[in-house]
């Protein structure tokens, strides 16, 4: 499973209900959890005592996969945050509908790699120590470079900070498509050169 090795592999079931009453979620936040999740399982862990090559990392000593079966893909991205606060461990997220996965991880904010074929989903155990197996699947999650002078951290900032520009571009073109003033048109035109220049 995800390509992992057989020593990692085991399967134990989350239950809603006990997540519920555990962390007493208020009634909105069950019926937003409940609306998209239908399953929950641990189904691989990941550490030096089930894989003896890697070693403790300085902040990674370990960590797990949960499984999340979905009742649809378009899913509410607050019930993985609200996972990911509620269970005090590293986890990587499996969100499986059908027979399509999609792989996530919190580093900084929510990575997410594209859906695909379960059997073609893979998790990566690049790296000697656990930390540096850690950075490899955010990496590879978030589609980011392992191998580049910034940090991940940096990595996600910059991209994030591209994507907005990428969004406030395409508002000022359709304004400017509207827009029936020469003047105007020019000054959003102007804005618009502003921003591509930034990217």
């Amino acid at each position: 499973m995800f390509g992992l090795p057989a020593n990692t592999l085991i399967n134990q079931p989350l239950y809603k209900k006990a997540v519920f009453e555990k962390f007493n979620l208020k009634a909105a936040e069950r019926e937003r959890f409940d609306a998209d999740i239908s399953r929950m399982a641990l189904v691989a862990r990941i550490s030096p005592a089930t894989v003896p090559a890697l070693s403790e990392g300085q902040e990674i000593k370990g960590f797990y996969v949960l499984q999340v079966e979905l009742k649809h893909q378009e899913y509410d991205t607050k019930n993985i945050q609200l996972l990911h606060k509620l269970i005090p461990q590293q986890m990587v997220f499996a969100l499986r509908y059908e027979h399509q996965t999609q792989l996530c991880i919190f580093h900084t904010r929510l990575q997410q790699s594209v859906w695909m074929n379960t059997e073609d989903a893979t998790i990566p155990l690049q790296g000697l120590t656990l930390d540096d197996v850690w950075n490899n699947i955010v990496a590879t999650i978030g589609g980011l470079d392992a191998q580049s002078e910034e940090t991940l951290e940096e990595q996600i900032i910059h991209r994030e900070h591209r994507e907005k520009l990428l969004r406030q571009i395409e508002a000022l073109e359709k304004r400017c498509r509207a827009e029936k003033q020469t003047r105007k048109r020019y000054e959003l035109h102007q804005q618009i050169l502003n921003l591509k220049a930034e990217i």
